[in-house]
């Protein structure tokens, strides 16, 4: 469950970053100063349309890594009645996910602008319809309810406590009463930073929390844990407060080109990525959430802790080769 968004990618210069007053290395939600961006973006001669939203990239690559079959992933999220949304629809459809969008006619479907300069990207989300997501207008409803029920694992990325987290608790709780797992990501430091209260909530019935080094960062600091340690920092997130007894809470962190942090066990270990030559990288747009679909291919399948990282690592590999969250027809996965 979480955010659609139609990206709408497009290489830009230091000026463009200055004049909206952008990172080159961030992702924001957009303000009243952004409306402009959007337009501006758009008449660039070479932009680029893909079906975004942190969460649906990452269903979509663990589909995609599945291959058969088909509709393995269910996602839910909302979307205007437009010509954007009719896009999201095509694009989930050619992907193979199961989309079953809330649908609205109050906002216009969301779009993320992502603004890429070299190998940075910054990403400015224009939430409009998927900030209307409503727990009692879609998620409560019977027949989306019986697909939670029928799912064995869960994964809402953190962008998503900005809209319902009232729906995130009602997902969560379910898995946790079940013994099923969910997963969430840490998103962005802005979430640890302003959404710590709906955070920490779910905090308690999360048994995979992803994060790249940043955001842990930044959780660190809001949480008081007085370290810069990533390992340090990953060992006491596994250690707070957790609902569901039976499993042992793991903790995963990207940290870019460095070696992926995770608990395993009472221990921290760290397990290289994939060699890569920095012209390859075309854009790292995406590559945290492909390496979370990754992770979720080899997850579904039970597969060990170390093979969820490898064939998260293998993800996100392809996917900085290419232009924003996109993939060759088949994976070569082995």
């Amino acid at each position: 469950m979480g955010n659609p968004l139609l990206d709408i990618s497009a290489v830009v210069d230091k000026d463009f970053l200055d004049k909206f007053g952008l990172k080159p290395n961030d992702q924001i939600l957009a303000e009243d100063k952004h409306k402009a961006l959007f337009e501006e973006i758009v008449k660039r001669n070479k932009v680029e349309y893909h079906a975004g939203g942190s969460t649906q990239n990452s269903v979509k690559i663990a589909q995609w890594m599945l291959q058969k079959p088909h509709k393995v992933a269910t996602f839910f999220g909302c979307i205007g009645k437009d010509d954007f949304g009719k896009i999201l629809k095509k694009k989930a459809e050619e992907a193979h996910v199961d989309a079953h969008y809330y649908e609205q006619t109050e906002e216009p479907t969301g779009t993320c602008a992502a603004c890429i300069t070299g190998d940075n990207r910054s990403l400015v989300a224009n939430l409009a319809a998927a900030n209307c997501y409503k727990k009692e207008k879609h998620l409560d409803l019977d027949s989306n309810w019986e697909l939670v029920e029928k799912a064995k694992v869960y994964y809402i990325a953190g962008f998503f406590l900005t809209v319902s987290p009232e729906s995130i608790l009602k997902v969560a709780k379910h898995a946790s009463e079940n013994n099923k797992i969910f997963c969430m990501n840490l998103s962005a430091p802005f979430i640890s930073q302003f959404f710590k209260e709906p955070l920490m909530k779910v905090m308690a019935y999360v048994d995979i929390l992803f994060g790249n080094e940043t955001e842990a960062a930044t959780f660190a600091k809001e949480l008081g844990f007085e370290t810069d340690d990533i390992a340090v920092i990953a060992h006491k997130t596994q250690n707070l407060p957790k609902e569901n007894a039976k499993r042992q809470r793991l903790v995963v962190f990207t940290q870019g080109k460095d070696d992926t942090v995770a608990t395993v066990g009472d221990k921290v270990t760290m397990f290289p990525v994939l060699d890569i030559d920095q012209n390859d990288i075309v854009d790292t747009n995406g590559a945290g959430d492909a390496f979370v679909g990754g992770f979720l291919f080899a997850l579904v399948q039970e597969q060990s802790l170390e093979e969820c990282i490898r064939a998260g690592h293998y993800a996100a590999n392809v996917i900085i080769r290419r232009v924003g969250c996109t993939f060759p027809e088949k994976p070569d996965f082995h």
